[in-house]
């Protein structure tokens, strides 16, 4: 009990309290800064909801590990034969690894969106939401890999022991990061990191990286919230433009993105980790809210990340993306271009 105590206080530490917000007014020239120097949204601060909400989620947390995995996504078989073939020629795919993990490969590279192949991405790893669905893809079996994409510092994005993992396999791989997060990584001998704030680009052969905003909030610690920067990708080139959305509320910020950048061949919009709506709504979208979001982004299709791979929020597991599905069938995706991979399949786009 004494841990579960443990983890509890430092969960409740990890969500800050402040509550208002003003309109969105979408700036690439940079994040916003408050007072104190520590980053802070378009909209003002979040509002993660009362007490009274967040102590009995937190409380529900414990009950995970009893919780069955019903309703979780399937797993299929991929030994990486296929990828690491296509990583010569860079026919456009994308692999669900699972949560927000997507392997990417167009215009001659090949990249990682906010890997994690570890089963408990936590401050208190023995406490943590363990994982569902083993990855789709085994570390061993990947091709070689370009550069990474990171979101947020939050565990299950910034996932330090894949980061290693993947370090260690090249030191190739560039590390792309919001401002803030580069000391981090850097402390695990990670070296070769480029920080990145809304509205820079960089460069990896043929393809354009661009930072971007978000919707969201960091915290890894007791005393380090919003110190760290935290943003959406874009992967533009000659023949394909891409969007990962990382984790976020929905916001303005996404039409001002797609009519700068757009329209988008393929946009990763997160489904999952919605309720209880009072404390998720600001910070995590719901599946209609994402499906709003790919049409804002001027998105021709639209693939579903962040569901049913760990157990973070109230929802059940199947929820997400049926009700994805649903909202895409009455928008101008269709049913066709709103995308629910297994975890492990790779498709065309």
């Amino acid at each position: 009990m004494r841990r579960y105590m443990i983890a509890l206080l430092v969960s409740l530490a990890l969500v800050p309290v402040t509550v208002l917000h003003g309109e969105s007014n979408m700036s690439f020239n940079g994040a916003p800064r408050g007072d104190d120097g520590r980053f802070t949204n378009l909209n003002g601060e979040l509002n993660h909801g009362s007490l009274g909400v967040r102590i009995p989620f937190f409380l529900r947390r414990f009950g995970t590990y009893f919780r069955s995995g019903k309703g979780a996504p399937e797993h299929v078989v991929n030994d990486g034969a296929f990828l690491r073939e296509n990583a010569r020629h860079s026919e456009p795919t994308v692999t669900w690894i699972g949560h927000a993990t997507l392997l990417m490969q167009m215009e001659h590279v090949t990249f990682i969106t906010d890997p994690i192949w570890s089963n408990r991405p936590s401050p208190v790893p023995v406490m943590g939401p363990s994982r569902f669905v083993a990855p789709g893809l085994a570390i061993d079996d990947l091709p070689p890999i370009d550069f990474v994409l990171i979101s947020h510092n939050h565990y299950d994005h910034l996932d330090l022991p894949t980061l290693i993992a993947l370090a260690n396999r090249s030191a190739d791989t560039t590390f792309f990061v919001p401002l803030g997060n580069a000391e981090l990584l850097r402390s695990k001998g990670i070296e070769n990191v480029q920080e990145l704030d809304w509205g820079e680009t960089a460069t990896v052969e043929g393809a354009t990286i661009h930072c971007l905003p978000s919707q969201h909030w960091s915290k890894r610690s007791l005393t380090d919230d919003h110190k760290a920067l935290w943003s959406s990708w874009a992967v533009t080139g000659a023949e394909r433009r891409f969007y990962f959305s990382g984790d976020t509320g929905y916001f303005a910020g996404f039409e001002d993105i797609g009519n700068l950048l757009g329209p988008f061949d393929l946009a990763a919009v997160p489904i999952g980790a919605y309720e209880p709506r009072a404390m998720m709504r600001e910070s995590h979208m719901n599946p209609e809210e994402a499906v709003q979001a790919a049409q804002d982004l001027q998105a021709r299709r639209a693939i579903a990340m962040h569901f049913g791979t760990f157990d973070l929020s109230d929802e059940p597991l199947d929820e997400p993306p049926r009700r994805f599905k649903a909202a895409a069938a009455d928008s101008v995706l269709g049913d066709a271009d709103a995308w629910v991979l297994n975890i492990g399949e790779t498709r065309r786009f």
